[in-house]
């Protein structure tokens, strides 16, 4: 894995709110793998993790907020979930372009638990294969997804996984799909 991504820069996308386990593990994994990462945000300062939804958790420094990046900047998205987390990111339209402008951009984007709702928001499912948290299968479906309950879905460079249960298989496949770049097929 190590060397994987030499050379590749990896935008992890979060608000407050997000499930701290599905922004370190693999955020360091990408990192092993060569990977310059950085954390944006809606704000300056720090970001807060939670630890199952319920429990505060640790406080990140942001490297840049979207208001000062743009999809051009890097080589793939990563939305880590939680249940605040996406809610804040599709509330703010700079967030939703964000996300949207690497599909525009056949980027590969790496969604974990209830991060595809920011998905939703920026009208990249319909007609996609994916999977997510089990209580947003509906919503997806209603955005015309094709939900499936499994470890790990790649559908043309767009990787989602269920919860932090599945965080090996996604992380691989994620580094996987980031190596190989661009994919022609991803689109909005």
């Amino acid at each position: 894995m190590a060397g994987q991504l030499e050379g590749k820069k990896i935008a992890f996308l979060v608000a407050d709110g997000f499930e701290q386990i599905e922004l370190t593990r693999p955020r360091q994994d990408i990192a092993d793998a060569g990977a310059e990462v950085h954390l944006v945000s809606l704000k300056t300062g720090e970001v807060q993790g939670m630890d199952g939804d319920i429990n505060k958790a640790d406080t990140f420094k942001v490297d840049k907020t979207v208001d000062e990046v743009s999809a051009s900047d890097y080589n793939a998205l990563v939305l880590p979930g939680g249940t605040i987390n996406p809610d804040g990111l599709r509330a703010n339209d700079k967030a939703v372009s964000f996300v949207r402008d690497f599909f525009k951009q056949h980027k590969p984007v790496a969604a974990i638990c209830h991060a595809p709702i920011t998905l939703i928001e920026a009208d990249v499912v319909d007609g996609r294969t994916l999977t997510s948290f089990p209580s947003i299968k509906t919503d997806l479906n209603n955005a015309g997804a094709n939900w499936v309950d499994q470890e790990v879905v790649c559908d043309e460079g767009l990787v989602t996984s269920r919860t932090p249960d599945d965080l090996d298989a996604f992380c691989a496949k994620a580094i996987e799909e980031f190596a190989e770049g661009r994919h022609e097929e991803q689109t909005t």
